[in-house]
């Protein structure tokens, strides 16, 4: 391949593009990275749940999969994706795609696209600025760090109730500010109050901040509510837009979460030869869920490209050898004259030298010529003389 043909793609390089670049790489494909140094978790200073690498910064657990990346030969560049096509020449039984980024222009059997998703946030003066930092949404991310803190849910939609109740396990000081969220129904009211979680009507205007800390919610009233850490639930879209010359649009999620990219279990989409992993398509996938997902999605492509390594051996061989003789005919044929089940007879025009050397590799006791002429030529009179015998 050229410097600029790879067998695999990868766009993103987050945990579940990387994961899946080393795991190509491993299986000895040529892959490149591309990734635009936009993690989803930046604004975070710490990564979580990720085995071995707790209280990891997010930039430095990326720097180590890059660097694993090309421990294996991959490549990964830094750069933003601003092509994505189809080769000409591809069919449907092989696929070519022709990536460009910023400068270069690369070519790829398959792609990985990993670009994850964007978090859009409630529209609230001052919130932005804090998230990541004690404006959250993911528990089992920042629920131990933020422990017997008080803790206030924005209620935004209907899992507000259901929000409070599992931010209840990391603190016993919840507060469910009703905001935009629809009023509880009488089963939650009674769910709120045994898990005594206090509700406070009113629209959240914004966020109070002391020095560099988060110490409350002003309300429409002007009340203000004191907590130090404000839990959200953002609506999840995946960046797809890369995808869009692929015939690959995201779709509404069926739970109301957001928009994804639509994928079968192993990460393939509805366009030949384009996987997808992590939060692309899996909206609420952990860091390490994304992870393993990009494990799977590179398995599955490294078993298509196996399949169409065999496919293309299979017709070059028939190529090269110039008849349409198969593997198993001639393995027949060898049973019937050598009494030997093997094949590899030398084409026409080929080694005749050395009886045994290629081709058919008679039994020491037989006399036989290793030219296919000579081969088929005693298989007709074998066959004739058996016919002859009624056999």
């Amino acid at each position: 391949m050229s410097e600029h043909s790879f067998e695999v793609i990868v766009i993103g390089g987050g945990a579940a593009g990387l994961s899946g670049a080393v795991t190509l790489a491993r299986a000895r494909r040529s892959v490149l990275v591309l990734d635009s140094g936009q993690p989803r978790n930046a604004p975070a200073s710490e990564a979580h749940g990720f085995l071995s690498r707790d209280g990891i910064t997010p930039t430095d657990l990326l720097g180590l999969g890059a660097a694993e990346v090309t421990r294996y030969g991959g490549q990964v560049r830094h750069t933003r994706v601003t092509s994505l096509h189809r080769e000409h020449h591809s069919t449907h039984d092989e696929h070519g795609f022709v990536v460009t980024d910023d400068g270069q222009t690369y070519t790829a059997r398959r792609l990985l696209v990993t670009t994850g998703l964007v978090d859009e946030l409630p529209d609230i003066p001052g919130l932005r600025q804090r998230w990541g930092r004690d404006v959250l949404h993911c528990p089992y991310c920042h629920g131990w760090e933020s422990r017997d803190q008080p803790i206030a849910v924005l209620g935004t939609g209907p899992s507000a109730v259901q929000q409070a109740l599992l931010w209840r396990q990391w603190s016993p000081q919840v507060t469910l500010l009703s905001h935009a969220a629809p009023k509880p129904t009488d089963e939650e009211w009674e769910q709120l109050a045994a898990r005594d979680i206090s509700v406070v009507d009113g629209e959240v205007t914004a966020l109070d901040v002391t020095g560099d800390q988060l110490t409350g919610a002003r309300l429409a009233s002007g009340h203000v509510v004191s907590f130090q850490v404000l839990v959200i639930m953002p609506r999840f879209v995946a960046r797809g837009d890369v995808l869009t010359d692929l015939g690959l649009t995201t779709i509404e999620d069926p739970r109301g979460l957001g928009r994804h990219i639509e994928a079968d279990a192993t990460g393939l989409t509805s366009a030949p030869g384009v996987w997808v992993a992590g939060n692309l398509t899996d909206l609420t996938a952990k860091l390490v869920g994304a992870a393993a997902a990009g494990v799977n999605a590179a398995a599955a492509i490294n078993a298509d490209l196996i399949s169409e390594d065999t496919r293309r051996a299979v017709n070059q061989r028939a190529v090269n050898r110039g008849d349409p003789f198969s593997a198993g005919v001639e393995a027949r044929i060898s049973e019937i004259v050598t009494g030997d089940r093997r094949h590899g007879l030398c084409p026409l025009g080929g080694n005749r030298a050395r009886r045994g050397a290629v081709g058919i590799y008679p039994r020491p006791s037989c006399v036989v010529s290793t030219t296919r002429e000579s081969v088929l030529s005693h298989f007709h009179r074998v066959m004739s003389h058996r016919k002859g015998n009624g056999s």
